[in-house]
């Protein structure tokens, strides 16, 4: 029998998981590269910006599928204006995780409007700050490819560790 990675690496298509939808929050440039590179790697994508002159098609959590059980929520701005209240709403739907960019040193912007709009200690702790693997990441073409590889990572139920580690 021949390792189906092996296959993969000699050109056969390999299965896509089915049913993961990332949703890109602000049009950014990370979700720019998001957008171009999540479909290749086996997520549905969806862009959300509640700033209609951004002309993103989807303003808020109330205009996408009912189902979002298996989504991954990723705010790509973590200066936005909107940011408490997108959060919120991801929160307050049945998804599956939800990232927030930012550096690790400061606390997010995140926690103080969440609390602002009342939300609970316990739903402002299920936000990830940062997202994505340590690999220093610098520009947005750098973030997004952290972010999936982290994703990827949890969808295939490992570490995102090097290799022997």
């Amino acid at each position: 029998m021949t390792d189906p990675a092996c296959g993969v690496a000699h050109g056969l298509a390999a299965e896509q998981p089915a049913g993961r939808v990332l949703v890109a929050v602000f049009d950014s440039p990370v979700a720019g590269v998001l957008l171009r590179c999540s479909p290749e790697l086996g997520f549905r994508i969806v862009l959300l910006d509640p700033d209609p002159a951004r002309g993103a098609g989807v303003l808020a959590f109330d205009d996408l599928p009912e189902d979002l059980s298996d989504a991954d929520v990723v705010v790509t701005d973590h200066h936005r204006p909107e940011l408490g209240e997108v959060l919120r709403d991801a929160l307050a739907r049945p998804v599956r995780w939800v990232g927030v960019m930012g550096n690790p040193r400061h606390e997010g912007p995140h926690v103080a409007a969440l609390a602002a709009l009342g939300v609970p200690p316990e739903e402002v702790a299920r936000v990830h700050r940062p997202i994505g693997l340590d690999i220093g990441s610098r520009t947005p073409a750098e973030i997004a490819l952290s972010t999936l590889a982290g994703l990827l990572a949890d969808r295939n139920g490992r570490s995102g560790a090097p290799h022997g580690r």
